[in-house]
């Protein structure tokens, strides 16, 4: 925080939280989180671009350790994919999966950085309020949901044909009774409501808990000799914990976008 600035609880929870944020348009109609979308993007190229990396010079020989674990992760979330998506894989819907879960992984796996050496970094760059997890802000979580319920919409199209689509929305899943249409039409917009919402809801409010509990776990450790033991100690279980976590939430994330892909090919 800036020098001179009383620490309390209120104000070093706030800072922590507090992104920093760019407004366009007139009347600040439209305000950008900047730290969001810069440590989204930088995770992005980095996790992609070492997988890129290390597929590229790939060899068929004796793999090296980078390169059999990389190969174990494809396969593993290419069998993840198998046992749900019966169609084509290979054409988009493995590939997106496997970048869904590096890129969500790699966002959520930026709270294992030490929150407090983090911050003094970006303030020796005059970055005082800069938030390192992407996943944590409720607008990155939203818009990937966002994303895959649009490749849900245009699979539908896609496969079915746009007449195809809107027969299902108006005769599934109770039938083609034309008493009934109005009841189709309401489940069915509550189901496409409720995707992207639980989808998106599900990640950030976990990654959110895991930075509150850190930063908690931080206020506890400044507390004196006793509160720096003990909150140190928690510390490091959390991180072992919260690994399980971020993990976890990757998996989940990246198999409802798969599910809801599979569901988008499939007709009722």
């Amino acid at each position: 925080m800036a020098s001179g600035t009383e620490l309390t609880p209120t104000s070093y929870m706030a800072h922590h939280l507090t992104n920093l944020t760019s407004s366009i348009g007139e009347g600040e109609f439209w305000t950008l989180h900047v730290d969001t979308l810069v440590m989204a993007a930088l995770t992005g190229i980095i996790s992609l671009g070492f997988l890129w990396w290390v597929v590229r010079g790939a060899t068929s020989g004796v793999p090296s350790k980078r390169q059999a674990f990389v190969e174990l992760a494809i396969e593993f979330i290419d069998n993840q994919v198998k046992s749900t998506f019966h169609g084509d894989r290979h054409a988009f819907v493995a590939p997106a999966a496997l970048t869904v879960f590096v890129w969500v992984f790699m966002m959520s796996a930026m709270d294992f950085l030490p929150i407090d050496i983090m911050a003094k970094g970006y303030e020796l760059v005059g970055l005082h309020n800069w938030r390192s997890v992407p996943t944590a802000d409720v607008n990155t979580t939203f818009a990937l949901a966002l994303s895959v319920w649009f490749l849900m919409i245009f699979f539908n199209m896609k496969v079915k044909g746009v007449g195809g689509w809107i027969h299902e929305l108006v005769c599934s899943p109770f039938g083609k009774n034309p008493l009934l249409w109005p009841i189709n039409i309401l489940f069915n917009l509550v189901e496409y409501i409720s995707k992207p919402l639980s989808h998106s809801l599900r990640l950030y409010g976990n990654i959110y808990a895991g930075e509150i509990i850190f930063l908690l776990l931080g206020m506890w450790a400044a507390t004196g000799l006793a509160g720096t033991f003990f909150g140190t100690l928690l510390n490091a279980g959390w991180a072992i914990f919260h690994i399980l976590i971020v993990t976890l939430q990757a998996f989940i994330f990246m198999m409802l976008t798969v599910v809801y892909l599979s569901m988008a090919h499939e007709s009722h």
